[in-house]
């Protein structure tokens, strides 16, 4: 069996065009502006990613985890910053088909 790696790659080399758990938490703490949007937490250990989904969760916990209760300056930034990265992905040969499979 092989080792899961201790570090995060980075959203920028994340496969599925960075279409990830970690990925999706990482453009999440962009919407909230936790960390820049330059930071792509490569090299990360487990814990930091750990603690910064702890601080994303807090922060949809605001909104009742909905984008249609963010505020319009958050939807605004929400829909920029991951309607930029579902086209990144669908370049990158995502198609979702992965998160929808169990619903058919």
């Amino acid at each position: 069996m092989a080792n899961k790696p201790d570090k995060y790659v980075g959203i920028n080399d994340d496969v599925l065009g960075g279409m990830t758990t970690i990925g999706k938490v990482i453009r999440d703490a962009w919407v909230f502006g936790i960390i820049p949007e330059t930071e792509t937490c490569k090299n990360w250990n487990i814990a930091g990613i750990n603690a910064l989904l702890d601080k994303v969760n807090t922060e949809w916990d605001k909104y009742g985890c909905l984008v249609s209760h963010l505020p319009p300056e958050l939807a605004k930034r929400h829909q920029r910053i991951h309607g930029a990265a579902l086209i990144k992905a669908k370049q990158a040969g995502w198609s979702g088909e992965l998160e929808t499979e169990d619903e058919k």
